[in-house]
């Protein structure tokens, strides 16, 4: 039996170990929990402090496993009996859905309620009547909950149209069901959707853990802020980035690797990042970016009914109805090949030998 299981891992070197942690918990202020908003120290936020209180949660911020659990409650909502273990039967939908909810709005509540320590986001327009300013943290919690559950039948509303558009819009979907079940654009729209609404009421950190949650499993990184209209379809989905402040129309359909960007970073005198202005671009209806496209800039319009071709870089605005397009890419012949041994040009003229360096051999990229 070694040291450590005769001891129970209080063996001299470990309890060293601990003390030492302890040491550089409290000297630590940079990964150290937040104990809450206010102004310290010239506008410094303030610290949990060992045995110093911290607050009715103490350490507590945000359980980011009962976060994964609501988003999973919520995804069994917004298309159920698609997510359930056991089958569900018409007779037992009210009940099932009415429990759901229940456990939706108390595990939502508790989470809320530990990310107020960060204090509270003003709103975004729309729901300032819902959580005006100075409202208690009970008050605003409730509120939040009730919004939030308010909002759910238009999020399953705008849900159905995303699946349908993407059943519309890409030719292997045998059925929606399929599009539910299986694809990675439908379950990031799908967080998304329901982030966004956290992220209007003010407040961003929960609706932020959520989305990154789902970026983490489909590859799609859509941050909460950005709105997006009805029957919107992300085909595939990998790498594809959507930044804060993106606007996007409606019936628009983006395929993998697609960035909605910034173009800079505006700076203050002081040199920080300014925060809170338009970085991103605005993305008419019924436009269409394939993969590999980077379109950047808050003052750059997609216009309606345009199409951004795959691997370009957008830095400008486009007017509507126009295609965006490379240069189309001129064919050459191997110099290995024989008809440029024999010195024939597919045209029928003299070859000509291109310098292509490490390709020549025909290597892959």
């Amino acid at each position: 039996m070694s040291t450590y299981e005769r001891n129970s891992g209080s063996d001299a070197s470990t309890e060293r170990a601990a003390a030492s942690l302890v040491r550089s918990m409290r000297e630590d202020r940079i990964t150290r929990l937040r104990a809450g908003f206010g102004s310290v120290g010239g506008g410094e936020t303030p610290w949990v402090g060992v045995g110093a209180g911290g607050g009715a949660d103490g350490f507590r911020a945000a359980d980011v496993e009962r976060v994964r659990g609501l988003t999973d409650d919520l995804r069994r909502l917004m298309f159920p009996g698609f997510f359930d273990a056991d089958p569900l039967w018409d007779g037992e939908l009210e009940a099932h859905v009415t429990r759901l909810c229940a456990r939706v709005a108390k595990l939502l509540a508790d989470e809320v309620r530990a990310v107020l320590r960060y204090g509270r986001r003003p709103p975004q327009p729309g729901f300032e009547a819902v959580v005006p300013a100075g409202m208690a943290d009970g008050a605003f919690v409730d509120a939040v909950v009730g919004e939030f559950m308010t909002r759910l039948p238009e999020a399953r509303r705008m849900l159905a149209l995303d699946v349908q558009a993407a059943y519309d819009g890409d030719p292997a979907a045998e059925h929606t069901d399929e599009i539910i079940l299986c694809y990675p654009g439908l379950e990031a729209i799908t967080i998304h959707r329901l982030a966004h609404t956290l992220y209007g009421l003010g407040v961003p950190l929960l609706a932020r853990i959520m989305s990154e949650q789902a970026h983490s499993r489909t590859g799609i990184d859509i941050h909460p802020g950005a709105q997006i209209g009805e029957s919107f379809f992300v085909d595939h989905g990998s790498a594809t980035v959507i930044g804060e402040t993106s606007v996007i129309g409606r019936h628009v359909k983006i395929y993998q690797g697609v960035t909605l960007g910034a173009r800079s970073f505006p700076k203050d005198e002081r040199g920080r990042v300014i925060r809170g202005i338009k970085r991103h671009p605005t993305i008419g209806d019924r436009v269409t970016i394939y993969a590999g496209a980077v379109i950047l800039g808050g003052d750059t319009v997609i216009g309606d009914d345009c199409v951004i071709a795959g691997g370009v870089f957008v830095t400008s605005s486009v007017a509507p109805g126009h295609v965006v397009q490379q240069t189309r890419p001129e064919p050459v012949l191997k110099p290995t090949s024989g008809a440029a041994k024999a010195g024939v040009k597919r045209d029928g003229g003299a070859a000509s030998t291109p310098e292509l360096g490490w390709l020549a051999d025909g290597a892959g990229i």
